[in-house]
């Protein structure tokens, strides 16, 4: 439900793209639709022909928002908002964030290390003890450093059989505690702190340490110290038993096996991604974010450091590297990108902010496949370097 989740079907995978165990391609040809501004500052076209040539590789849509570095931001669709309807695609339309849940999720974190409430490189079970039990697993010998760098060793709860086939688990309800069980049940990948490995269940294993050290629902402590924080008026963590979008969006879709249709996944019980990937959000409050966090409006500037403190994380391609919830990857124009992406079964997004204040994020409306997943980060990159 993220950026790497491993999006399992009853067919063999196709591909693996950023710890995706299945990727979606449809041979769909859709027309575009012209840019909405946000403000009246002219801006090249290069952001709308890239969304327009995603579509044409069989996206059903695409959405993004571009902002400079004073802040004037534009946005952009391509393609429709609904198959069966044939709608519009909605300006600046909700989607669900997956993946950049957990740099919120690693904000929270940070913000609770700087007010003495948690130690970086203190042992799990400090917070949860005797939770993180199991072949080769003990909490005491994983730090919350470890969970949110992904080199914690934990094996991955969405490669348990409840997730075999998301088709079956749309509308389905987890307690996060039946989703640690199934990553327990499993052996860990190898010794904390000895490689790096994106992992679902390191930020599910976070999720609960916030709870546990502020007593209050995690989706609460998120709302309040990032959401509310920075005014995002358009993004929140879904309620129990939610499955809607609550505002204008365009239909996500599940690529769910050859010729096969695809399967509107619009609708969704998120409690299987939690702390992990619950986050519904724009591509408007995702720049924001991203644009707030690199500027430090988030956190002291020792968390932020320790925060974009990286370890080589090339598996999500060339000098990528992941910092705590957040990676830095480079721009073909020179210097780094720094954000991250997301993927539920209906949603794939990239967005990036760079140390001048320009930020981007673009969202396609279902999982691609290698090629279009590549073309989408060089999409990204050619936003932030037109």
């Amino acid at each position: 439900m993220n950026e790497h989740t491993p999006q399992r079907t009853a067919h063999r995978p196709r591909t693996l793209r950023y710890a995706t165990t299945a990727t979606v391609a449809a041979g769909l040809a859709l027309s575009a639709l012209a840019p909405t501004a946000a403000s009246a500052a002219p801006r090249p076209d290069v952001v709308q022909q890239r969304l327009d040539a995603l579509v044409k590789e069989g996206v059903p849509a695409a959405l993004a928002t571009v902002k400079d570095r004073d802040g004037r931001s534009r946005t952009y669709t391509a393609g429709v908002g609904d198959l069966a309807t044939k709608a519009k695609v909605p300006t600046d339309g909700q989607i669900r964030a997956g993946s950049n849940t957990k740099t919120f999720t690693a904000v929270v974190v940070l913000q609770l290390v700087a007010e003495g409430r948690i130690g970086l490189d203190t042992d799990v079970d400090t917070y949860l003890p005797g939770l993180l039990r199991g072949d080769g697993i003990d909490g005491r010998n994983i730090t919350v450093r470890q969970l949110l760098q992904h080199t914690s060793g934990l094996p991955e709860y969405m490669n348990a059989p409840a997730m075999v086939d998301f088709t079956t688990i749309q509308y389905r309800w987890f307690e996060p505690r039946e989703l640690l069980d199934g990553a327990l049940a499993q052996k860990a990948h190898f010794a904390p702190g000895t490689q790096w490995e994106y992992n679902n269940t390191n930020y599910l294993v976070a999720g609960l340490i916030i709870q546990k050290v502020t007593g209050r629902p995690y989706g609460e402590e998120l709302t309040k110290r990032v959401i509310d924080r920075l005014g995002l008026r358009h993004t929140y963590v879904p309620a129990t038993g939610e499955t809607a979008l609550r505002e204008p969006h365009p239909h996500g879709y599940l690529y769910s096996g050859p010729d096969a249709p695809l399967v509107d996944y619009t609708d969704m019980d998120s409690s299987m991604a939690w702390s992990a990937g619950a986050v519904v959000s724009t591509n408007t409050d995702l720049a924001t974010f991203y644009g707030a966090l690199l500027a430090g409006r988030l956190l002291p500037a020792a968390q932020l450091a320790e925060m974009r403190t990286t370890v080589p994380a090339e598996y999500l391609g060339p000098g990528v590297r992941y910092g705590l919830g957040i990676q830095s990857r480079p721009l073909s124009c020179g210097g780094l990108t720094w954000g991250h992406g997301g993927t539920t079964p209906g949603y794939r997004s990239r967005n990036g902010a760079t140390e001048d204040g320009r930020t981007v994020s673009i969202t396609l409306t279902m999982v691609p496949d290698e090629p279009t997943a590549t073309h989408l980060t060089d999409a990204v990159d050619a936003a932030l370097c037109r």
